[in-house]
């Protein structure tokens, strides 16, 4: 009579198998929903947002704005501006869910998995692999560093993967701090000099954090940290994003104009698009001015003040507060002087 008994068993266990199957294959689906949606609902929604605040929150000026400025405008203008806050966003999720994901094995049985830990396991190596390249060709060289032990955290990449053996380990890792430093040497002497602490902190402090950033975590803080770290990046984010969304799309320019016969006026502001009868600018204090073309003498561009240096390190020859692509860019055209009609027209 007691035969039975082992397939019942087997079968109810099966049973449970096959329903815990479905349900982890659903919340992974709606991990990978809520991440995808993040990446590509967040820089659409910049963009709308970036136009508002360009127009001054006059719904006239972003109709304007929205019927001359296509889709591609837009892109490279987030490219260029917002690539460094998504990548951001992207390092410090990789780098956190990696830590913890190999941390959750110690949770108690039965505890919901942290949110960036469930992207984590949906994300494709290739697609973080990718966004670190895109934090090393956009963000400033002063915070380059920091990619050093989020990308020790993000591929899990402890020192006794280097070599089996200790001393071997520890020469490599000699090499490794000695070409660092060697590269770093002339910026870090003149950062001393001119008394830039947080620069020589940048560039020192990360090489030594890599060493002891990957996981595991204790158990008793994994939830908490889980929690704090996701406000955290969401704060992060949001607090960068105010000056990306402020950042214009549009070229500055100052343009002269023949108001009257033998008078001349500079006019600054934001080129919207130009036609057969009118150049349509957005003027930096506010408001739209149509000048018409027959009147216009000159057009000079102009950088932004964002775009002035506020420090005078280098790394190299490249500027610290440029990036690799800028540093690039400014070899094939080197920046020209300020024309003094950027300095006087307001």
């Amino acid at each position: 009579m007691s035969a039975p008994a082992a397939p019942v068993t087997e079968g109810v266990a099966l049973a449970g198998a096959y329903q815990d199957g479905p349900d982890r294959a659903e919340r992974r689906a709606r991990a990978s929903q809520s991440f995808w949606t993040a990446v590509v609902g967040v820089p659409a929604v910049f963009s709308v947002l970036r136009l508002g605040v360009e127009a001054g929150g006059e719904l006239q000026t972003t109709l304007l704005l929205v019927a001359n400025v296509g889709p591609v405008n837009l892109l490279a203008g987030f490219l260029t501006t917002a690539a460094r806050l998504l990548s951001t966003g992207l390092v410090a999720v990789f780098a956190l869910g990696a830590v913890l994901r190999v941390s959750v094995e110690r949770m108690p049985p039965g505890i919901r998995r942290p949110l960036f830990v469930r992207w984590m396991d949906i994300v494709p190596a290739w697609f973080v692999v990718a966004s670190f390249l895109l934090a090393l060709v956009t963000w400033p060289l002063l915070y380059l560093p920091l990619l050093i032990p989020a990308f020790v955290a993000a591929f899990q990449l402890t020192p006794a993967r280097l070599h089996e053996q200790r001393i071997p380990r520890l020469l490599l890792l000699a090499a490794l701090l000695a070409g660092y430093g060697w590269l770093l040497a002339p910026t870090l002497i003149e950062a001393g000099r001119q008394r830039e602490v947080l620069a020589l902190l940048l560039f020192v402090a990360p090489p030594v954090l890599a060493l002891g950033v990957t996981g595991p975590l204790p158990a008793a803080v994994i939830r908490p940290l889980a929690s704090v770290t996701e406000a955290a990046v969401l704060a992060m984010l949001v607090w960068a994003a105010l000056p990306v969304i402020s950042t214009p799309v549009l070229p500055l320019t100052v343009t002269t104009v023949e108001s009257t016969e033998g008078v001349t006026e500079d006019v600054r502001g934001h080129v919207v698009t130009v036609d057969d009868v009118n150049l349509v600018l957005l003027q930096e204090r506010g408001g739209v001015r149509y000048l018409p073309v027959d009147r216009v003498r000159a057009q000079v561009l102009c950088p932004s003040e964002e775009e002035l240096p506020r420090r005078q390190l280098r790394v190299r020859d490249m500027h610290v507060e440029d990036s690799l692509l800028e540093g690039l860019g400014r070899r094939v055209r080197p920046v020209h002087r300020i024309d003094a009609a950027c300095r006087t027209a307001r």
